[in-house]
């Protein structure tokens, strides 16, 4: 997380939000070599105390997991460039603006016998966004077909401890330099860069 706290000034209820809606992130736990990561979909509870998830039975992480271990997803949103010279005023410095949010606490295995309601949980989060089309069901596929994926796979949950978020969208400027860097990112190199250039216009001064 950026250590300037006038990018930290998002509630939790917020991050949450933005994280709930990204339902993808880097999780990361420490191993005995150095950080192990995985790149995973996940649902937050109602009331944002766990994310839940799933990892093939291969992922270090996994392997990992015969006790529970301190860990974090990293959840990551719009990001782009900002040029000096977008700010129309002098003496300022290339940098970033992104917006991150970190969820911290304790992962653990789950019940393999609960493995079947966790996808059905995932994909009925993800499935319902694409509405009108119809929702893919796991009974779609053979039994057979369902029961040899289902044994690659372990579910796993995230105890939510802390909840950080980083929201660098340059309210430390001017608001005129603000704006006139917002207008420049959407040609910009990044990510997301209308949604980035969006916050930017939006966002509160420090």
């Amino acid at each position: 997380m950026h250590p300037n706290p006038i990018f930290r000034q998002t509630t939790d209820d917020k991050n949450l939000a933005f994280a709930r809606a990204r339902g993808f992130g880097t999780l990361s736990v420490n191993g005995g070599n150095g950080p192990l990561l995985a790149h995973v979909p996940f649902v937050l509870s109602d009331d944002g105390k766990t994310a839940t998830l799933h990892m093939m039975r291969s992922n270090p992480i996994s392997r990992a997991l015969s006790q529970d271990l301190p860990a974090v997803i990293a959840v990551s949103g719009p990001d782009g460039y900002i040029s000096p010279d977008w700010y129309g005023i002098e003496d300022q410095v290339p940098t970033w603006n992104y917006v991150a949010v970190h969820l911290r606490g304790s992962l653990s295995l789950l019940p393999q016998e609960g493995l079947r309601g966790v996808l059905d949980q995932l994909s009925a989060a993800f499935e319902a966004r694409l509405a009108p089309k119809p929702a893919w069901l796991a009974d779609k596929m053979t039994d057979e077909a369902l029961a040899r994926m289902m044994r690659m796979i372990q579910p796993a949950q995230l105890e939510i401890g802390e909840v950080a978020g980083t929201w660098k969208l340059g309210q430390n400027k001017p608001e005129a330099a603000r704006l006139g860097a917002a207008g420049k990112v959407p040609d910009g190199v990044g990510q997301e860069l209308a949604d980035l250039a969006a916050l930017m216009a939006g966002a509160k001064p420090a």
